[in-house]
């Protein structure tokens, strides 16, 4: 089976967009450090949609935010569980959590694990 991936819908306020990026790139060096293959985080550009539920409404966005559509690849889902676990006894994570719930409303995060099922 192909690549594992943690996938986060999440409404942030447009106002704190540059604390979340800087929240973001810690991560995301914490993540690849402990053995993440890739991390992407993506901010809401074009987000009206003419069908079905848009990503706003689906996160529960005011209109003074934006959202946040983000994932983290993996080998494996195993590969996922020992990384996330050094990842969470990282030291860094800490602060990165506390600064976190200044930015956003972690209730409203949307999260889970995938299985790959085609990749080109």
């Amino acid at each position: 089976m192909p690549n594992y991936v943690d996938g986060f819908v999440v409404p942030i306020p447009r106002k704190h967009l540059a604390k979340y990026r800087k929240v973001a790139t810690l991560a995301c060096k914490v993540w690849l450090e402990h053995g993440a293959l890739d991390y992407v985080e993506c901010v809401g550009e074009d987000l009206a949609n003419q069908w079905g539920r848009s990503f706003p409404q689906i996160a529960r966005a005011k209109n003074t935010d934006t959202v946040v559509f983000s994932w983290i690849v993996y080998k494996s889902k195993a590969h996922r569980n020992a990384v996330n676990k050094k990842v969470m006894s990282d030291p860094r994570m800490a602060g990165m959590m506390d600064e976190s719930k200044s930015i956003f409303n972690p209730k409203l995060m949307a999260y889970g694990g995938f299985q790959v099922l085609l990749q080109a």
